[in-house]
């Protein structure tokens, strides 16, 4: 049971990612920022790169999930693998959450003045607080994990003696 259901995220995992891809790559040429421009220039506009940019940072959380879930499946959860693999997943959150941020203050200092931007600053804050959540449950359960993984080494030295 617990297999199907590890097997069920990273399909989870894996759809996000596509659909992910997916927007990265249609979304800016409808977005008004770039509504008027032709395709070279969409790609090679700096907010848009720097959104490119982010998005390696997401990629690679995803990754990093992927693969705690195959550790998970593989009853290798209270393992030293799967425990910087939860401390990497806390360290892109926070990344990706300051990166974000970033990505609002940059739209809220040199917006247009005819823009609106409390859209996109709004889908910032909702993005950097799931971030946020996201780092501080992997804290949570990083040591959660640790206590699991000192509690095992502790058996194990038991039963040697």
């Amino acid at each position: 049971m617990k297999q199907r259901a590890t097997i069920f995220l990273q399909i989870v995992i894996v759809l996000i990612s596509i659909a992910a891809l997916v927007i990265l790559i249609w979304f800016p040429s409808t977005e008004g920022r770039a509504a008027n421009r032709d395709l070279l220039s969409i790609y090679t506009d700096s907010f848009i790169l720097f959104g490119y940019a982010t998005s390696i940072v997401f990629f690679i959380m995803l990754y990093k999930a992927f693969k705690l879930l195959e550790y998970i499946g593989q009853n290798k959860a209270f393992s030293a693998n799967a425990l910087s693999t939860l401390k990497s997943l806390q360290y892109y959150a926070v990344v990706l959450s300051i990166l974000i941020t970033t990505a609002g203050l940059y739209i809220r200092i040199f917006h247009h003045k005819e823009d609106d931007p409390a859209g996109f600053l709004a889908i910032c804050f909702v993005t950097t607080f799931i971030f946020i959540v996201v780092a501080t449950a992997a804290f949570v359960f990083e040591k959660i994990l640790q206590n699991g993984i000192d509690l095992k080494s502790e058996n194990e030295k038991l039963k040697r003696c």
